[in-house]
């Protein structure tokens, strides 16, 4: 079946098997790599990309199901070889450690930065629960999180208002 849908911005229209799921034709269709698969079931959160605006296990959907969909993937967070901000702020914090969690982590405080642009230490770890990570113990990525939305004041200290 022939899908049209746009990918960091970028249209694309291509055949897709009426099985393959999302997150198997960005990488292989579409060659955008960055997306893991961690558990293929959607537990792990490896896989999160948004969606038309919303965060999504792309191990859960079948591509036939994105036809006109607007996703973002890890691959559209930099710009002109530039780091996003978001990106800075989890390299600067340590948030990265093996890195294979990192893109779709990114991904889910990306779409929550986009709803709120001063989030609460409890609206952090609820956008990210999804997410796991066995190297971070999670703190360094709350901090990178609050760093990009400017409430990290210092290392460690959140911001008052």
């Amino acid at each position: 079946m022939k899908i049209s849908l746009k990918v960091n911005g970028r249209k694309y229209t291509r055949d897709a098997s009426e099985s393959k799921n999302l997150l198997h034709f960005i990488r292989e269709d579409l060659g955008l790599t960055g997306t893991k698969e961690g558990c293929g079931a959607g537990e792990c959160g490896a896989c999160t990309i948004i969606m038309n605006g919303r965060t999504v296990n792309s191990c859960l959907i079948l591509a036939v199901e994105a036809d006109g969909a607007e996703i973002e993937t890890i691959e559209g967070e930099a710009k002109n070889g530039k780091l996003s901000k978001l990106q800075q702020a989890f390299q600067k914090n340590h948030a990265v450690q093996c890195g294979f969690c990192t893109p779709g982590m990114i991904m889910s405080a990306k779409a929550l930065l986009q709803k709120n642009a001063k989030p609460s230490v409890e609206e952090i770890k609820a956008a990210i629960e999804g997410n796991f990570c066995r190297c971070t113990g999670y703190q360094q990525i709350i901090e990178a999180v609050q760093d990009a939305s400017g409430q990290l004041k210092k290392k460690g200290e959140l911001k008052r208002a």
